[in-house]
């Protein structure tokens, strides 16, 4: 028989249970401001549902009536400075965390109502109705609510979206010397996600100061806690990545606050994360102003045993049984937060005159205009003005023959050095004397608390980035090893970074730059040779930088990383084995943003090309004695795109080629032939013409990879084909 030894986890896993001494304990101030938060917190969700009731909510109203005491419980003493995000059902706690901000004495429930405390339940009800005046200008609504400067980070419509986010702030804060912490509330549904258990990992790894909040509410929209998880206990994930956890009464305000302190003095002190499970209860369905029981998935007695618990209940009977209220108290206060919600809705609303008696309708002057649509998709780029500017032909830079791959490690080493605040992040980039290309060479040794080698967990790593550039104190560089990747990590890239600027009403940075290099022809396969820059620049919210020299790299990287906007900077591996023009000894230099480079002159025919592809089509040209416009784009954003060398060109050879390697089915070029043909359509003797990889995706095979990458050939095809289409040899 073999010897079996029980084995224990790590860290700790506890039930937390208040007593009656615990009540007799706790400082009238906090019972009290535990009591108006949840009072608040109520009236404000009462009134959401009333008006989604009215046909005045455009879209979900997820309210988290009877959850109110998780978010009081784990709010009320945190620091400004402390940051929480959350999920869809994230109104209670986004309330909770702007109310100790504006009032981080406590709120006493006999007072009036300070006028800041009336003004954040109108900004917040004002965004949940889609109104300018909203803390996301309209745009965010119910699922999306931040105010930076309160420490509420941004809800996220996202099931665990916002938790990687969480993970960036919170390695912000430690880097920083600051004992401040990060809370991410997430549901029961949440804790299968991906994301959040790739993050659980990488914070435990870290040492984060980041609590995973647990809502367990028992059901993700209708489907039980038990029927999607074999340890409905949800707590017990943190075991595994040997985070000390609490399982907690969320009906009970005061056991959550004591569940929090415990883990705040442990994240405080530097000892990593922490995970807390709340057994809570929504009173109504997933979305809107009936019970769960109308819809068949939970009984009436369920709820009705639910509702016995009900957290205001709670709260003012153990105040009630010290004589630090009384009913009469507890009935003023809740009347108190009515009268506010009634002044807030008279505030954004008025009655409808085509309508009917008694009906209301959002007051036409409070929508945002219609001019707003598309500002802060990325920003004004201001942070580019005043920059040296000095393209290849300047005669500025001293230049010679380089190696791509180590001007690519050089101005990356130039630049941490000047600037403290540029974090490298990615698998393997700390080790292999540079990574798997050389391209961190030397990184790790300089600058070992910026140079992070990350686990094989694309959608926490990157996700961690984007919450360090939101922060404001740091530019994250993340290497993704193929761009294939960036499929397993699409949720953080597109739903969050890309998005996250606009959907929180234009006003936040995201200083971000993504590495990544195409690698066809090296023999890896279908997932990892793909070029990306079709699907980047169909996604808003990205610039897009293609480098074909090695010069032409430092002054585009330098740009990418002064730039406030996320930057997605391709390579690609044909390029690394190559020798180039490239700086000396200065890499201070910029090349503008938007700013296409022309590499060759004449009037036969415009070849639009980047990356390896600009060498290929120069090949292709002398070969077919072509004396054409060769076009390097440098910048493939929608929002980029030189079109002032594009048009010029255009107009004076009136054909078209764009050439590119990657697969037809995600073609950079399929979108830009058809605005150039919107553009240009008049002075265009032609179709704009292609050439492209094949449809399928290269194999691994050497004859199927290179008969699925356009290279020189191709072009030269493609170039024999636009001049016959002209009549010419």
């Amino acid at each position: 028989m073999p010897q079996l030894t029980p084995l224990t986890p790590r860290s700790s896993w506890t039930a937390l249970t208040t007593t009656d001494q615990d009540w007799e304990n706790a400082a009238p101030a906090l019972l009290g401001t535990l009591l108006a938060h949840c009072h608040l917190i109520r009236g404000f969700e009462e009134t959401v549902l009333d008006l989604a009731a009215r046909g005045l909510v455009h879209g979900p109203a997820h309210s988290s009536i009877g959850q109110e005491g998780g978010a009081a419980g784990s709010i009320v003493t945190l620091r400004a400075q402390d940051g929480v995000n959350g999920s869809h059902r994230g109104h209670h706690q986004f309330l909770s965390k702007s109310l100790a901000y504006l009032c981080p004495d406590g709120i006493d429930p006999r007072a009036e109502l300070a006028p800041a405390v009336q003004g954040l339940l109108q900004r917040t009800l004002a965004e949940i109705l889609g109104l300018a005046q909203g803390f996301c200008n309209g745009r965010g609504g119910s699922m999306h609510l931040r105010w930076t400067e309160a420490g509420a980070l941004g809800t996220n419509a996202i099931v665990g979206g916002g938790v990687p986010m969480a993970a960036g702030q919170a390695w912000a804060q430690r880097h920083a010397g600051s004992d401040a912490v990060m809370i991410s509330y997430f549901g029961d549904g949440a804790v299968n996600i991906g994301s959040v258990l790739e993050t659980m990992n990488l914070a435990a790894a870290w040492k984060l100061p980041l609590c995973f909040f647990i809502e367990n509410n028992r059901y993700a929209v209708s489907t039980h806690v038990e029927e999607s998880t074999a340890e409905p206990r949800l707590s017990a994930r943190g075991l595994g990545f040997n985070i000390p956890s609490w399982q907690v009464d969320g009906m009970d305000p005061l056991a959550v606050h004591l569940a929090m302190q415990a883990a705040l003095d442990h994240m405080r002190a530097g000892k990593g994360p922490t995970v807390i499970e709340a057994d809570v209860y929504r009173f109504f369905h997933q979305n809107g102003p009936y019970a769960g029981s109308a819809f068949g998935y939970r009984t009436k007695e369920e709820e009705q045993a639910w509702r016995a618990r009900d957290p205001l209940v709670l709260m003012a009977v153990r105040m009630q049984a010290r004589g630090l209220i009384d009913e009469a108290g507890v009935q003023a206060l809740r009347e108190r937060v009515r009268q506010s919600m009634r002044n807030a809705v008279a505030a954004l609303t008025e009655d409808d005159p085509q309508a009917g008696e008694g009906k209301r309708r959002i007051r036409p002057a409070l929508w945002p205009s219609t001019d707003f649509r598309d500002v802060g998709i990325l920003g004004d780029l201001s942070e580019m003005q005043g920059l040296r500017y000095a393209d290849h032909d300047s005669g500025l830079v001293r230049q010679a023959e380089r190696p791509f791959i180590d001007v690519v490690a050089d101005v990356m080493d130039r630049r941490m050095k000047q600037d403290p605040g540029i974090v490298v992040m990615g698998e393997d980039v700390h080790r292999l004397k540079g990574g798997t290309n050389g391209a961190t060479r030397g990184l790790a040794q300089r600058y070992p608390d910026r140079c992070l080698g990350t686990p094989i967990s694309e959608n926490a790593f990157v996700g961690l980035a984007g919450g360090m550039a939101l922060d404001g104190r740091y530019r994250p560089v993340v290497e993704f090893m193929y761009p294939d990747f960036m499929w397993v990590a699409a949720d953080q890239v597109f739903n969050q970074i890309g998005k996250v600027r606009h959907m929180f009403g234009g006003r936040d940075d995201v200083p971000l730059v993504l590495r990544t290099k195409v690698a066809m022809g090296t023999g890896y396969g279908s997932q990892h040779s793909m070029d990306p820059a079709g699907i980047f620049a169909t996604c808003p919210g990205w610039r897009i930088v293609a480098p074909s020299n090695p010069y032409d790299y430092v002054g585009l990287m330098n740009s990418a990383l002064q730039c406030r906007d996320p930057v997605l900077v391709i390579e690609h591996v044909d390029l690394y084995n190559s020798q180039g023009p490239g700086p000396v000894d200065d890499y201070d230099y910029f090349l503008p943003v938007g700013k296409a480079a022309l590499r060759r002159s004449g009037p036969d025919v415009t070849v639009v090309a980047y990356l390896s592809m600009v060498g290929h089509a120069a090949e292709a040209m002398d070969r077919c004695g072509l004396r054409g416009d060769l076009v390097d784009l440098r910048w493939l954003d929608r929002a980029s795109l030189d079109w002032e060398t594009l048009g010029a060109s255009i107009r004076k050879t009136n054909n078209v080629l764009i050439v590119e390697q990657g697969a037809r089915g995600t073609s950079y070029g399929g979108w830009l032939a058809d605005e150039i043909q919107r553009r240009y359509f008049d002075w265009l003797d032609q179709p704009v013409q292609r050439v492209t990889g094949g449809l399928a995706a290269p194999s691994i095979s050497k004859v199927l990879e290179r008969a699925a990458a356009a290279r020189t050939d191709e072009v030269v095809a493609a170039l024999r084909e636009v001049m016959a289409n002209q009549g010419a040899a």
